[in-house]
């Protein structure tokens, strides 16, 4: 059985980044964060095998001096909220993240009504439209009606979104408000574009897909709805033990795609057990 990993899987630069920050020892043993730091199980396990505290919520009680927001994003006015109680506040937003929060204040900024593409409960555009009291989030095509009785809209999109969908939407816009003035900031992040790109060539070529990362992880879950579209058979699981030799019956060609979120080391571990129970081994 042959086994082809697609050429971009895995941990970003975003989450390696946020990951040393909050591992760094003169931060770490005095250090809570607000939320997961990234949507994956290993990495939180990692993070709590090095004594750092995890709450969901600024409202749970934080015993620590040091405080960390999510590689996802948070509102500025919870980051002042954490600084005011006396905390210090390390921020491990990811820059492309930041980039989305600076486009949405540019565009409130010049009379735009902001819109966000995406999932609304979602913890990043919880954490764009946190500081705004008059926004959209449009989650998908039927979402379209909210716009009704708007005149100028300026436009984003979460960064794990995929752009082809964010496209098709701005494409429905045009076609069903053609007196709206629309602005729209293409904020898909490169590194979710180019792990979608690349599990959309590698499905053309394989017979199971096997996608690896958290079951709450968004940029995951979008390569998983695109082994659907393109019809090929895929797993999502999050390690090793997981696969299940039945899968791999008859089956010539594996191929393996991991979210952002997805350390390195456990792609290798899950290639490695493919090798073993390949059936042609």
């Amino acid at each position: 059985m042959r086994i082809t990993r697609a050429r971009a899987l895995g941990t970003c630069f975003g989450v390696r980044d946020a990951i040393d920050a909050a591992l760094t020892p003169e931060i770490s043993s005095d250090l809570t964060i607000v939320g997961q730091l990234v949507h994956n199980p290993q990495t939180v396990q990692r993070l709590h095998d090095a004594g750092v505290k995890m709450v969901s919520s600024s409202d749970d009680e934080i015993t620590t001096r040091n405080v960390m927001i999510t590689a996802h994003g948070a509102p500025a006015s919870l980051k002042q909220k954490l600084s005011d109680q006396g905390h210090i506040v390390y921020d491990a937003t990811c820059p492309l993240v930041l980039r989305v929060h600076q486009a949405v204040r540019r565009l409130v900024k010049e009379g735009w009504h902001p819109v966000v593409i995406g999932q609304r409960e979602h913890v990043e555009v919880r954490g764009i439209v946190g500081d705004l009291t008059d926004f959209t989030v449009l989650g998908n095509l039927a979402d379209l009606h909210l716009l009704e009785g708007r005149a100028r809209i300026g436009i984003v999109c979460q960064t794990t979104y995929r752009i082809r969908q964010a496209k098709e939407i701005l494409e429905q816009i045009g076609q069903r408000f053609p007196e709206m003035e629309v602005e729209f900031i293409d904020t898909v992040c490169k590194p979710t574009k180019d792990r979608q790109n690349a599990v959309d060539e590698l499905s053309d070529q394989v017979d199971v897909m096997i996608v690896v990362g958290g079951t709450n992880s968004s940029n995951t879950h979008k390569l998983l709805n695109v082994c659907k579209e393109k019809e090929v058979t895929a797993y999502q699981i999050e390690n090793a033990e997981q696969l299940e030799a039945r899968w791999f019956e008859g089956v010539e060609h594996v191929g393996i795609t991991a979210g952002t979120s997805t350390p390195h080391d456990v792609i290798d571990l899950i290639h490695a057990r493919l090798i073993q129970i390949s059936p042609s081994s």
